[in-house]
């Protein structure tokens, strides 16, 4: 496994490989060509950015078994997804701030998500491992009370649109089996979510291939594979969020109401 990171030295903006807590930056580019530079620098150096630039983030809805009973909704015969807006995105240990225009509930969601590595479009399920750069955890946060404000139009993009209400990172994990892993979930010191990615509907590739046959996805391009149980509201002042997914890292956040 390979932990690809993003971060920022000395106001120049970098990437690299992460070994147990040692940098070791890399020249060209990281979903191209590149190569060590012989500079290594201490983790603890650096501000760490969200480990990539995607030009769209896909979340996935009801993709999990599991919620899909628990809610009592059919399982969907194809992926159901929406787009985050590239403005979302936030680094690891970024404070997320509730709008100022929004005074309604906001929740967390611990996901597993996929970064595309090659300009993909119309791929199979068999190919798809080829376009995938690797994985990284994800809080998609939504602002629950937006969602159906209109009886007429399920509000998706704008609940889930607000700047910085998609923290990713710390790093991209490449070579790792994404059904091995499990999501877990800490609010406040509290474990809320704990679930397998094997318990997903559509499985990355399958994710990877159906989506690609409607929209090209691009390299830093990011799909959310969904939530599982456990979701829940942040409800204090200030709130700690840990998406924790073991062989990739801890992504935390604070939130603040």
């Amino acid at each position: 496994m390979t932990h690809w990171i993003r971060f920022r030295h000395q106001d120049e903006i970098h990437f690299g490989t992460l070994t147990d807590g040692v940098i070791a930056a890399h020249n060209g580019d990281m979903f191209g060509v590149s190569q060590p530079n012989g500079r290594r620098l201490k983790l603890a150096e650096v501000e760490l950015l969200a480990p990539c630039e995607p030009t769209k983030i896909i979340a996935l809805w009801n993709n999990f078994h599991a919620l899909a009973a628990k809610l009592e909704k059919p399982e969907p015969p194809e992926p159901l997804y929406l787009l985050k807006a590239p403005t979302t995105a936030a680094a690891p240990g970024a404070v997320v701030r509730k709008p100022k225009s929004y005074d309604g509930k906001v929740v967390y969601e611990g996901e597993l998500a996929i970064v595309i590595g090659r300009r993909c479009s119309n791929v199979s399920v068999a190919d798809a491992d080829d376009y995938i750069h690797g994985y990284t955890c994800v809080n998609d946060i939504t602002a629950a009370d937006v969602l159906n404000r209109d009886p007429t139009f399920p509000q998706w993009a704008r609940a889930k649109g607000f700047d910085d209400f998609c923290p990713f990172g710390p790093a991209i994990v490449t070579d790792i089996d994404p059904a091995s892993l499990t999501v877990r979930t800490i609010l406040n010191g509290a474990e809320r979510q704990n679930y397998r990615i094997s318990d997903m509907i559509f499985s990355a590739q399958e994710l990877v291939s159906k989506i690609s046959q409607e929209m090209t996805l691009l390299p830093g391009d990011i799909i959310a594979c969904g939530t599982s149980l456990g979701v829940g509201v942040m409800k204090e002042p200030v709130n700690t969020v840990t998406v924790a997914i073991d062989g990739i890292g801890e992504l935390t956040n604070e939130f603040l109401n």
